[in-house]
């Protein structure tokens, strides 16, 4: 659980999720809206799978030895 909590990519994914929430709470609701939750989605979806990855890496490297 600790590689996703400290890893940057997930934090930077994080942050602009809560930034997508303030702005729909705040803002107006149009097509604009649609496209930051696809935005937002799209990050975290990557950020985890590059968790995964390097996680998979490490752990091939660790086999090898």
């Amino acid at each position: 659980m600790r590689k996703y909590i400290f890893n940057g990519a997930i934090i930077s994914a994080v942050i602009g999720l809560w930034t997508t929430v303030q702005s729909t709470k705040e803002g107006r609701r149009d097509w604009r809206v649609v496209l930051m939750w696809i935005s937002a989605a799209i990050s975290v979806v990557i950020a985890v799978g590059s968790v995964l990855e390097e996680s998979r890496e490490a752990d091939e490297r660790e086999i090898r030895r």
